[in-house]
């Protein structure tokens, strides 16, 4: 019995030590960008200073910096417009895409899945040059929209793909009772499959954003003017002058653009590993 208590013991106790090490690895970025965000110049240039700790009284200069010499806010609100315009757009395309997919009989819609998402594996480095003269000729230039256009060309490829897998987890046979007691393949797609997919449905969503808001080839190409940057292109654009790095105000711009994206991952967590369908089986 002492064996037994002492293996879970030592068993708890590796748990906690790989807990407690992952969660520091992870949290060191955000408490880099924190601390960083509030020094002074003084403080940051002293090479002899503690890098991880406040060695002078904080201050709130890069803050006040970001927001008043620069256009952060338009940046933060032209990457949410964008965000939720192609969030809604890849989630019209690609549910019923995938749902498709993953119903097509045979090996045929494992490798429209499959085609589907090599596109997704295209550099943007070989694309945006002829979506340039896509953009150029519909006169999108220097705007959202152009943005807002081109995105979608990675954002749904990657939804089909990851959407497929969630689809196929969910038997037939439930769809099948579905339409039994009357419904039709729409019906029981929108009132039956949609509900229990709503796991994979909440991940696209979380990862388009995500992918709209690293994204940073096409928005510097399509985009020119300082007022329609995108926040991943305005603060190494506007923040870095030259050999001038405003190391300040570039982790408080970086600290407060992830802090969203931070708290939507570990809100709807639960719901990424959740087990919806064997709860529908069951």
């Amino acid at each position: 019995m002492a064996k037994g208590i002492s293996r879970r013991f030592w068993g708890k106790l590796v748990h906690v030590l790989v807990l407690t090490t992952f969660t520091i690895l992870l949290a060191f970025p955000f408490y880099w960008m924190l601390i960083t965000s509030f020094k002074q110049n003084l403080d940051l240039y002293t090479m002899e200073n503690n890098p991880f700790l406040f060695n002078t009284k904080p201050t709130l200069d890069h803050v006040k910096f970001l927001f008043t010499e620069t256009r952060f806010v338009r940046w933060l609100g032209n990457t949410a417009f964008v965000g939720v315009v192609v969030v809604a757009i890849t989630l019209v395309l690609a549910v019923p895409a995938a749902y498709s997919l993953a119903r097509l009989s045979g090996r045929w819609g494992e490798r429209l899945g499959i085609g589907i998402f090599l596109t997704y594996l295209v550099p943007p480095t070989l694309l945006f040059i002829p979506l340039s003269r896509v953009v150029a000729y519909l006169g999108l230039q220097d705007s959202l929209w152009a943005l807002i256009l081109v995105y979608p060309t990675f954002t749904v490829p990657f939804s089909i793909w990851l959407l497929m897998g969630f689809f196929k987890s969910i038997p037939k046979e439930l769809e099948d009772a579905a339409m039994v007691d009357g419904l039709t393949r729409f019906g029981a797609f929108v009132k039956l499959v949609i509900p229990i997919s709503v796991s994979g449905i909440l991940t696209v969503v979380i990862f388009t954003f995500t992918l709209v808001t690293q994204e940073f080839v096409y928005a510097l190409t399509f985009i020119s003017s300082e007022s329609n940057q995108m926040i991943g292109t305005g603060i190494p654009i506007f923040l870095v002058r030259g050999d001038v790095y405003y190391w300040g105000a570039l982790m408080a711009a970086c600290l407060i653009a992830s802090l969203p994206i931070a708290f939507m991952y570990n809100l709807f967590l639960d719901r990424f590993i959740a087990g919806f369908t064997v709860g529908a089986v069951k």
